[in-house]
C-alpha cells in the first residue's frame, strides 16, 4: 500500500519544517501538506525552507493544497469567494513553482464557504473561472487540480461527491479544462452520509485522489467503524492507482500503530 502522510494535521506536535523528517523515520515514503504559509504569496526563503524540508527529509511531495484561509479560524478555501479571488490566483504561480520543484502533481483547491453578500450563482461563477486557472497554471508541470466535498464547516456547499462533480463537469464544459478531478476523502464523504460504496463503483477509476480517517472522531484506521481497508482495495480493483492520504488526527505516539501491525501481519 502506498501511503502519503499528510503532515499538516499529523505530527503536529513538531514543528512544521520537522515533520516530514518525522514521517520518513516513521517508515513512510511520501508526504502532502495543506498550504503551509500564512499568505498565498510567501517570501522566498520561506518557499525555500518548506522545500529544503522536504528535500532533506528524503520524501516525495505528492500534495498540495493551495492557500484555503485561515483554517483554524473556519475557512475553507478561497476559491469561490469573491472578494479574496486575487489572493487566489496569485497563489496559482507559487503553488506551481514548488510542484514543479519538487515534483508535486496533485493540488487541492478547497472551493470555500458560502459567504454573507455574496449569491450563489456568483460564487459558484467564480469558482468555476478560478478552478480553469488553476488548472491552466499547473497544467505545464502535469499538474492536477482537486477538488473535494468537506465536512464540519456549516457554510461549504460542496458536501457529496456528486456536488464535487457537478462542480468538475462546469469547469470541463466551460474551459475545456481537463487535468480537475475529484478527492475522495472516505472520512467527509462517509460524515456527511454520502454512499461511499456507489461513489467508489461509479467513480473509482476518476479520483484525483483518496484520503482516509475512521469514524467517529477521524482518528487512525481501526479506531472506529469505517471499512476503510474494504474500501481502498475495492477502488484499487476499479483502477485507481495513486496515492493514500492518511488525513487523520493521532498523537505522533501512536499515529502510525496501526500500519506496523499491519505491515507485521503480513
Amino acid at each position: 500500500m502506498t501511503y502519503t502522510v499528510n503532515c499538516s494535521i499529523l505530527l503536529t506536535e513538531l514543528p512544521l519544517l520537522e515533520r516530514p523528517a518525522a514521517a520518513k523515520a516513521a517508515g513512510f515514503d511520501a508526504v502532502e501538506f495543506w498550504w503551509p504559509f500564512d499568505t498565498s504569496v510567501p517570501t522566498d526563503a520561506q518557499v525555500t525552507g518548506f522545500e529544503n524540508a522536504i528535500k532533506d527529509a528524503g520524501v516525495q511531495l505528492t500534495g498540495l493544497n493551495f492557500n484555503a484561509g485561515n483554517m483554524p479560524g473556519g475557512d475553507r478555501g478561497l476559491v469561490s469567494w469573491p472578494a479574496r479571488s486575487t489572493e487566489f490566483l496569485d497563489n496559482i504561480d507559487v503553488v506551481a513553482g514548488i510542484g514543479e520543484r519538487l515534483g508535486c502533481k496533485a493540488f487541492n483547491a478547497l472551493y470555500g464557504n458560502r459567504v454573507d453578500g455574496e449569491s450563489a450563482e456568483k460564487q459558484d461563477a467564480v469558482g468555476a473561472e478560478n478552478l480553469a486557472a488553476a488548472a491552466a497554471g499547473v497544467a505545464g508541470i502535469g499538474g492536477t487540480v482537486l477538488l473535494e466535498p468537506v465536512s464540519g464547516a456549516a457554510k461549504y456547499p460542496l458536501l457529496t461527491a456528486a456536488d464535487a462533480l457537478k462542480v468538475i463537469a462546469r469547469v470541463k464544459d466551460e474551459s475545456g479544462a481537463e487535468n480537475i478531478r475529484l478527492l475522495a476523502d472516505f472520512y467527509h464523504l462517509a460524515v456527511n452520509g454520502d454512499d461511499v460504496a456507489a461513489v467508489i463503483e461509479n467513480h473509482a477509476k476518476d479520483f484525483g485522489h483518496i484520503q482516509i480517517a475512521d469514524n467517529p472522531g477521524r482518528g487512525a484506521p481501526g479506531t472506529g467503524e469505517l471499512p476503510l481497508g474494504e474500501w481502498i482495495a475495492r477502488s484499487r480493483e476499479l483502477g485507481y492507482d495513486g496515492y493514500i492520504g492518511l488525513e487523520y488526527k493521532e498523537p505522533a505516539e501512536t499515529a502510525f500503530a496501526w500500519a506496523i501491525r499491519q505491515r507485521a501481519s503480513r
